[in-house]
């Protein structure tokens, strides 16, 4: 650097070195570039994304539930596996003095409930047993997005408790209502009318469904709405996100691409019926209508097996090359049913039936996935559904003298703690399944109680079978395979079978001697 140099940079006269811009920390996924332009994000909340779409969504759902075979097995599969042949009631109700349960009351209780969730009882129209209406409900969730029941407070058919139920369908309830509120701090959110904690307070439901226009010979009422407390109203749906007041079809992630994919296979099948049926194309360059008949204008040809067809002078035949759907369909249809059966929420084998490329653990593993996943819907459905319910009857069936206690509204909370018996599930081995409840349960880590719930049943109802298996067996002096092992005696299965006896073998033959002649 020279003498000039340094005295112009002493002085401030030098070059200015350019600054490096200062780096901005962000997000990927929030920056705004030519590759991202087409992403389309609002800042709305829960209930406004709703407003918009849900007619839509739910009309779209419904659509697919009719005519894709995945979108019914999702449906139905999630009805089985979330209710099955139902989810029973056990009462717990303790005796007064004691940890004992007191099996009277328990007993009591059960047949009371039993009777009363028989169609004519608990369905407003007799149609609907209990068990029926919790299968739509667990169908409605993923359908329509939610399930909404009535509470109706008074008796139907020869029911002595004023208690019945009325399934609504979620068109009714009017998610574009806006009208007067019971206080100046309530809203109405997409139909129901919410105070200034966000509470429920009342629903608007519409008289009639707004799709059932084929029917007008039904009176017609001067009310288009009707407003229901929300005391008197069950809305079934599990939110998204907080602030949310209705549900959402659970296949709104998925809708895109099982529309795709229906008419991808709708396409490969025509495309393989095409490629069956058309054998050739023959033209002919003088333009003439040349054929084996002419009707209309149209060439008519007959064709036979083995047979061969002579042309014109001028025709010639060209064969298409129009294959079966290629190497590609196979692969292209699994990966979209994976990505349905992902966004839906259960594995690819549930949904397609299909168990050709798993194991047994493999399988093992998306089943334990699954299970989790009902599980949560059959908690869900109980704390919400069941419990609620129980409780009205409960009260109701004390008031109208059904359930004689005396106690019940000065200790209500000791029979309102029942437990809810939810479908089980066993593996593919059971045997396996056994041997491991019976370590756990020796080594303390679960209780016959929690094992026999775990798969589904009931131990009360088991102890219970088991004494009266035991007590005709003994009168009828029959010595049963569990009585022997309590006995420390083996098993039939493990005593040895007596060996067979020898047979009698054949008497000897005399042997034959051969002498030898003596040579001099």
């Amino acid at each position: 650097m020279g003498l000039r140099t340094r005295v112009s940079n002493f002085l401030g006269f030098g070059r200015q070195q350019p600054q490096p811009a200062p780096r901005r920390r962000s997000y990927q996924g929030a920056l705004i570039s030519r590759l991202t332009n087409d992403w389309l994000a609002t800042q709305t909340s829960a209930d406004a994304e709703i407003r918009t779409s849900l007619r839509k969504l739910r009309d779209r759902s419904r659509e697919m539930v009719r005519n894709n075979p995945y979108a019914r097995q999702a449906k139905r599969t999630t009805q089985i596996n979330v209710i099955g042949t139902g989810i029973k009631l056990q009462s717990q109700v303790q005796q007064v003095r004691g940890t004992k349960r007191d099996d009277r009351i328990n007993k009591l209780i059960e047949a009371k409930w039993e009777v009363w969730t028989r169609s004519q009882h608990c369905d407003v129209s007799g149609r609907y047993s209990f068990h029926q209406l919790e299968w739509l409900a667990a169908g409605a969730l993923p359908e329509s997005g939610e399930a909404i029941f009535r509470i109706v407070r008074r008796p139907f058919g020869d029911s002595k408790v004023p208690l019945a139920l009325q399934m609504l369908e979620s068109d009714l309830l009017d998610e574009e209502y806006q009208g007067n509120t019971l206080s100046k701090t309530n809203e109405w959110r997409n139909g129901v009318e919410v105070n200034e904690w966000g509470r429920p307070v009342r629903y608007a439901f519409l008289t009639r469904h707004p799709g059932d226009y084929w029917f007008q010979n039904a009176p017609q009422r001067a009310d288009k709405h009707v407003f229901i407390p929300a005391a008197d109203v069950i809305h079934l749906f599990m939110p998204e996100r907080p602030g949310q007041n209705r549900g959402v079809p659970w296949f709104h992630s998925v809708m895109s691409d099982a529309h795709q994919l229906q008419g991808y296979e709708e396409a490969a099948v025509v495309r393989a019926r095409v490629g069956a049926s058309i054998m050739g194309f023959i033209t002919n360059n003088e333009g003439e209508l040349i054929a084996d008949d002419v009707e209309n204008k149209q060439r008519v040809s007959d064709f036979e097996p083995g047979t061969y067809k002579y042309l014109s002078p001028g025709e010639s035949v060209t064969v298409p090359n129009i294959s079966s759907p290629d190497q590609q369909f196979e692969m292209f249809v699994k990966n979209k049913v994976r990505r349905f059966a992902s966004g839906f929420g259960c594995s690819y084998e549930t949904l397609s039936r299909d168990f050709s490329d798993t194991n047994y653990s493999s399988s093992r593993l998306s089943l334990l996935e699954d299970r989790e996943h009902w599980r949560v819907i059959q908690n869900y459905l109980i704390e919400n559904f069941h419990m609620r319910i129980f409780r009205e009857w409960l009260s109701l069936a004390v008031l109208s003298g059904e359930l004689p206690f005396a106690d019940f509204e000065t200790r209500p909370e000791r029979y309102e703690t029942p437990r809810w018996m939810a479908r089980g599930w066993s593996w593919v081995d059971p045997l396996k399944e056994v041997k491991a409840y019976r370590e756990a349960e020796q080594a303390g880590y679960m209780t016959k109680a929690q094992i026999i719930a775990y798969t589904g049943g009931d131990y009360d109802d088991n102890i219970s079978e088991l004494a009266r298996e035991q007590e005709l067996a003994q009168s009828t002096g029959v010595t049963l395979d569990k009585d022997i092992l309590d006995a420390g005696l083996p098993a039939i299965a493990d005593v040895p079978a007596e060996p067979p006896a020898p047979a009698e073998e054949p008497p000897a033959r005399a042997k034959r001697t051969t002498r030898k002649r003596k040579t001099t």
